[in-house]
């Protein structure tokens, strides 16, 4: 799974409020407002014409341009797969949030297991929901407190 950090969180959560708005444009078929071209709306604040201006110059779906991208060629397209890249995900992950196959995430879902349809707009909500919680879960975990210091900043503060 993607590399937890608080801007890939924010994005994906951010990305499923805007889904939940009727009037965000949803299109599985489309590079502009499918799973990953809205995610992209989110992370680059292009729009999803933009975005389908320059995922024409790849071919393919996100699965294939994020596995075909060379960062050196600095290609249009590559220019996207490069934000996607930069805030924490890998190939796998952007096919998974494209065909909303994460089995981690799947077994994390309210309500337990079950496959989502990659072109159901509640579907993707609650992956992109979902996959937020665990990052933010796993950021949590890595985050090392001594509590030997949390005493010692208390006992500071309350003499002072």
């Amino acid at each position: 799974m993607a590399h937890p950090n608080l801007a890939l969180i924010d994005a994906l959560r951010e990305t499923a409020r805007r889904l939940r708005q009727p009037d965000t444009k949803y299109a599985w078929g489309h590079h502009g407002s499918c799973n990953c071209g809205n995610l992209l709306q989110t992370i680059t604040q292009l729009d999803e014409k933009e975005i389908m201006h320059f995922a024409r110059s790849g071919d393919g779906e996100w699965t294939e341009l994020a596995e075909e991208y060379c960062g050196v060629t600095d290609a249009p397209v590559g220019l996207l797969v490069s934000k996607l890249q930069q805030i924490g995900l890998t190939p796998s992950d952007i096919h998974n949030i494209e065909y909303l196959e994460d089995k981690e995430v799947l077994q994390a879902l309210p309500g337990g297991f079950r496959w989502l349809s990659r072109n159901q707009r509640e579907d993707v909500i609650v992956y992109m929901d979902t996959m937020a919680q665990l990052l933010e879960d796993k950021l949590i975990r890595l985050v090392n407190v001594s509590f030997d210091e949390l005493m010692t900043i208390e006992k500071v503060e309350t003499v002072a």
